[in-house]
């Protein structure tokens, strides 16, 4: 096939623009030759579970599915009685970015709180956590929390731990959408059971596209005692891979070398070094009109930019506003971002934005 892509081109709007990591790439072709056994029953699956396991605890249990949205409404819907609620920010991905996918295809309600930097707090999830035994509201019976959240900020562990405590003791589970869990990894400097089993949290939507794969992502039930049929439910909800090799070789492939948290810690390090560079732009009076939005402590850095700035750098380096209103923009880094690549941006940004 001819390649239809400039290799060379980069952007800031999603570490999904990245493609594969090679070592990825060469995982898949690794368990690619002759046959295994289709439905999750093959013998790099089966290393997955162990190596979940050897990660999260031994109680965890995976179960691999394609996506993000999958995995978050397939762990919800196994948490929650067709009843039951779930307390998210109302910047959480299953409320602003999933197309309404946990309601329709669940049934669940969400009941979301407004949040400064995405991070909920029991004092915020006490918003929305009442109402147990009226028949006329939905019952709040699971949290959705995201690490790191929508914003690239961070939950720290006694955050975490807070949390669980106050959500257990109201008889709610707690669920983690962690569509980027090893970038929150890299910036605690914490082992994956530190910040999910050890803290309470009771499933993880664990993340692999962002972070190298090609597709794939992961339910890991910390606690099993807090799900129901996710085994039948995966199939219901389209998420049963027939070649599930070949997502488990993926993970694999992550995992066995730390191969996830060398790939996080760069992008974290690159959007560390995007902001870095700017500040000193700032502060040397190259650049004007440019100010931050939330803290940069993951791979993604918030900006404001003055009216119309945003779309004349969109003609070089493409990324997405976050508030048009405001002027407020996203830039994400990913694992192959390289510093050339921020000081392109930066010169860019200085162009537009010269005193």
């Amino acid at each position: 096939m001819t390649r239809l892509h400039d290799p060379e081109l980069r952007g800031f709007a999603s570490d999904n623009y990245a493609g594969a990591h090679p070592e990825v790439l060469a995982a898949i072709a690794e368990a690619n030759d002759g046959h295994q056994i289709s439905y999750g029953e093959d013998v790099y699956t089966e290393r997955l579970h162990e190596r979940i396991r050897e990660l999260f605890g031994e109680r965890s249990e995976v179960f691999p599915v394609f996506n993000g949205t999958g995995a978050n409404v397939t762990a919800l819907t196994a948490m929650l009685p067709r009843w039951g609620a779930v307390v998210s920010s109302k910047t959480a991905h299953i409320h602003s970015d999933e197309g309404g996918a946990p309601e329709r295809v669940s049934g669940l309600k969400l009941l979301t709180v407004e949040t400064p930097d995405g991070k909920l707090t029991p004092e915020l999830i006490d918003r929305e956590a009442w109402g147990w035994g009226d028949e006329h509201r939905a019952q709040p019976l699971a949290v959705s929390i995201t690490q790191t959240t929508e914003l690239g900020t961070l939950y720290s562990i006694d955050e975490l731990k807070a949390i669980t405590a106050h959500a257990h003791g109201k008889g709610m589970t707690v669920h983690m959408d962690g569509a980027r869990i090893a970038n929150a990894a890299a910036a605690l400097g914490a082992d994956l059971r530190e910040f999910t089993t050890d803290a309470g949290i009771d499933v993880v939507s664990f993340g692999g596209t962002k972070n190298g794969m090609l597709y794939g992502e992961a339910i890991v039930v910390l606690n099993p005692d807090a799900v129901d049929g996710l085994i039948y439910l995966r199939k219901f909800n389209m998420q049963l891979a027939s070649k599930m090799r070949f997502i488990s070789a993926q993970f694999l492939a992550l995992l066995e070398d730390d191969l996830w948290l060398r790939s996080a810690s760069h992008s974290n390090a690159m959007a560390a070094h995007l902001r870095r560079s700017l500040e000193d732009r700032i502060a040397d009076g190259s650049v004007t009109g440019l100010s931050f939005s939330q803290a940069t402590e993951s791979n993604a850095v918030f900006a404001v930019l003055p009216p119309g700035a945003a779309d004349r750098l969109r003609e070089s380096f493409r990324f997405y506003d976050w508030s048009a209103a405001t002027g407020e923009v996203r830039w994400m880094c990913s694992f192959d971002t390289t510093e050339a690549d921020i000081d392109a941006f930066v010169d860019a940004i200085g162009r537009e934005l010269a005193a």
